[in-house]
């Protein structure tokens, strides 16, 4: 039994590369931000980060969800 697991992350779209950067926040909280070349629309833009973050993970993309920001460039995500 896997225990999912939540991630806040901010994205960048229409990047030159695909990338996952880890930052800091003033106040020490961290979060993801994500690089991804997909224009954001038509979900374009989020498949492309479920697929980079899957990748990254090691997990199938099946695997991973978006469960808040689904139009927002702030997006909290759920790995199972």
């Amino acid at each position: 039994m896997t225990i999912p697991t939540t991630i806040k992350i901010k994205v960048t779209t229409r990047a030159k590369t695909e990338k996952i950067k880890q930052e800091v926040l003033p106040d020490n909280s961290i979060f993801l931000r994500v690089y991804v070349t997909a224009p954001p629309e038509d979900g374009k833009a989020n498949d492309a980060v479920i697929k980079l973050i899957a990748k990254s993970f090691g997990v199938s993309k099946s695997s991973v969800s978006i469960i808040k920001g689904q139009t927002s460039r702030e997006k909290v995500l759920e790995i199972k």
